[in-house]
């Protein structure tokens, strides 16, 4: 009977409150991505016709093929990986060391510098633009893949630096001091003993690094020219013409630009977990 009664009290009241919310706002979010998924499924002269009907007449599940034709989808695909990878692996290079120092250290101008790393977050690289360009038209780096993985790494290092600082300090110095009586030096205490521990900080700033790199557009957009260099971002807007939006191939090209980033949460979402709610609990 006790247990009876604590089932019932399990499925009335706030835990019904709670699934009915939750199910509600995950609705309102997933709504845009049905409305493309349902676009993509149209032949062209079905989303032309008015009034719009919400779900289509003739399912074209070609479209998700065709697309690969009408442009070069998977040269921006190709584009975007590189770009997002590199940049990302660049940011973790840089940040990690900057981050452990950071977190076990307590020098002079401490609190100033990562007052700073918050405060370069406020910069927007559409803001910046302008000089941006300037500094890569002197270095000779328009269209390539090299200034946009400077820059995505410049523009998401600071982010890194910080959630990787708070990781580190989180784990108790004890353990690195056992490591060093055991004779390892400080360069093996990060690699075997520190990152290990961090791992879930670590993918925490990757795809939040990744996914930035992903979805920027307006420095892409202004640096790159050739079809060979542009990222998906970039590549997709070429299905938009003076007169006409190819709809149906724009929609089913901007669901396969989400897949990567599906996959990837789905492969280490409980890495995410636990790095986003370090240090939440002492």
């Amino acid at each position: 009977m006790i247990t009876g009664a604590k089932e019932k009290r399990k499925i009335n009241g706030r835990f019904v409150t709670l699934t009915l919310s939750g199910w509600t706002f995950g609705l309102i979010f997933f709504l845009p991505y049905i409305y493309m998924m349902l676009t993509a499924l149209k032949p062209k002269p079905e989303i032309q016709k008015i009034p719009i009907d919400y779900l289509p007449t003739t399912w074209t599940w070609s479209n998700f093929t065709q697309v690969w034709h009408q442009i070069p989808l998977a040269t921006f695909l190709k584009s975007s990986f590189v770009i997002s990878f590199c940049a990302t692996i660049l940011v973790l290079v840089c940040s990690i060391p900057a981050a452990y120092y950071v977190a076990r250290n307590r020098f002079k101008g401490r609190s100033a510098f990562l007052l700073l790393v918050l405060v370069t977050q406020m910069f927007s690289p559409t803001a910046l633009v302008v000089g941006i360009f300037r500094e890569i038209v002197k270095f000779h780096l328009v269209d390539t893949y090299l200034a946009l993985i400077l820059i995505y790494g410049a523009f998401n290092m600071a982010f890194s630096i910080w959630i990787l600082s708070s990781f580190f300090a989180s784990i108790p110095v004890d353990i690195e001091e056992a490591a060093w009586i055991d004779g390892a030096s400080r360069f093996k205490t990060l690699r075997t003993v520190i990152l290990p521990l961090a791992m879930p900080g670590i993918v925490t700033a990757f795809i939040f690094t990744f996914i930035a790199a992903w979805n920027e557009f307006v420095i892409a957009l202004t640096l790159t020219s050739s079809p060979e260099h542009e990222p998906l971002t970039v590549g997709l807007t070429s299905l938009i013409g003076q007169y006409q939006v190819q709809w149906n191939f724009l929609f089913s090209g901007s669901l396969i630009a989400i897949v990567p980033v599906v996959i990837m949460f789905a492969a280490i979402e409980k890495y995410l977990v636990g790095g986003l709610t370090a240090g939440s609990v002492k």
